[in-house]
């Protein structure tokens, strides 16, 4: 899961991770959200989903400590990060603003 995660992550296009738990009450508020960035952006955004209590390490990696956790990467590196439920138009002008 590791290499894949970074190859994932070192890509020009944005990614945007998304640390959620299946037991979240916010995590499921924040799904649809996602599915409408992705609806608005298409290609200039990647989302990608992790089950916290599936990856672990990775979560713990990132020092991940309550979900949902959105990180956003450019190029591998982590640019932005934010813990809690995001609007759509909030979303949408944290990702352009790192493109």
């Amino acid at each position: 899961m590791k290499n894949s995660f970074n190859t994932i992550i070192d890509s020009e296009t944005p990614v945007l991770v998304d640390f959620y738990a299946n037991w979240c009450g916010p995590c499921k508020t924040l799904s649809p959200i996602l599915k409408q960035v992705k609806d608005s952006l298409g290609d200039a955004i990647k989302i990608v989903k992790i089950d916290v209590d599936k990856n672990q390490p990775l979560a713990a990696k990132y020092n991940v400590r309550g979900v949902p956790t959105l990180l956003l990467f450019k190029n591998g590196k982590q640019v932005w990060r934010q813990s809690g439920v995001l609007q759509k138009a909030e979303l949408i002008s944290i990702i352009n603003n790192h493109n």
